[in-house]
């Protein structure tokens, strides 16, 4: 073959970067991907290892400023052009100054523009205008608590929350366990659900919630995305995502949302009461749902807790 026929390819084509800062078991790069446009490359590093379980105290840990400085000169040789912390919980655990501190210590040593989940987070919602929301999270109750005042210190309101109970293998969550969820924290009217979690899986569920329950829907991964792309001057990919598609939103959040009554997952569950936790513990979650697969086999299989279930 010719090498001078190489000559005529003209490529590879310019990339732009985005650096990720990721929790150490992140299991869901390859969702990360699907937002992002041909022309940009996400650069991915991890925390370090720690034999901490999804917690508060995972959260402080891989949102330490020393680990997020260490993580971000691993990205420097690659030029990212907008840094991004991919982690929901560890980006709320200290609060809006605790937020902003993050993005600032990630500035100061990547000298780019940096975001984080929790921050992104806010920005989406003041995207689509959002002051009421429903939750849903993978978590235990005291980590979607914290959620919940880190949103309500930015002046945002849960009317209804569904969580898990999770303390790992969050990755392997069906996206029919992410809907069931969904419908049951939709029970009264919101501007928008949130599902938390950058290790949930959402992209093909998210057009087919805010089709059903005619709400926008936000998730973790996706506005971690949006608003790090934004910063580069381009946009996420996501047809049919009402934050990312303007066209999707008008009239959205004035819909009643759906009849719980027709949300009910194979195998008959019983809605769940529709009340607000007390402000003293967490709300008593009833058994997980029949439509939740039996977890695997051997050691280190996923499942909820004893602590979780649907709230």
């Amino acid at each position: 073959m010719d090498v001078t026929s190489f000559s005529m390819l003209g490529g590879p084509h310019p990339q732009r970067g985005v650096g990720v800062v990721a929790p150490f078991d992140f299991a869901l790069d390859r969702e990360l991907w699907r937002w992002v446009p041909d022309d940009v490359s996400l650069h991915l590093t991890r925390t370090p290892y720690v034999p901490v379980e999804v917690s508060l105290d995972l959260a402080r840990l891989v949102s330490e400023h020393e680990t997020l400085a260490d993580a971000v000169r691993a990205l420097t040789a690659a030029e990212p052009e907008v840094l991004a912390y991919a982690c929901t919980s560890g980006s709320f655990v200290g609060g809006v100054a605790g937020e902003r501190a993050m993005c600032e210590a990630m500035t100061r040593e990547g000298a780019v523009a940096s975001v984080t989940t929790s921050g992104a987070l806010l920005e989406a919602l003041a995207e689509v205008d959002a002051h009421r929301i429903a939750l849903v999270t993978p978590y235990t109750w005291s980590v979607t608590q914290a959620l919940e005042e880190y949103l309500g210190e930015a002046g945002v309101s849960v009317v209804g929350r569904a969580y898990l109970g999770l303390t790992r293998h969050i990755w392997k969550v069906p996206y029919r366990d992410v809907a069931d969820m969904a419908r049951r924290a939709v029970l009264r009217p919101v501007d928008a659900l949130f599902i938390s979690c950058t290790n949930l899986p959402t992209y093909d569920v998210i057009p087919q919630l805010e089709a059903e329950l005619r709400v926008p829907v936000l998730s973790a991964n996706q506005v971690t995305m949006w608003s790090a792309l934004r910063r580069l001057g381009t946009r996420a990919v996501g047809p049919y995502q009402a934050l990312i598609d303007a066209g999707a939103r008008p009239g959205a959040a004035t819909l009643a949302p759906l009849d719980p009554a027709l949300g009910s997952p194979a195998g008959g569950v019983p809605e769940p009461a529709v009340t607000e936790p007390p402000p003293s513990g967490p709300p008593a979650p009833a058994a997980p749902p029949e439509a939740l697969p039996e977890p695997p086999a051997g050691p280190g299989a996923a499942g909820p807790t004893a602590e979780g279930g649907w709230s």
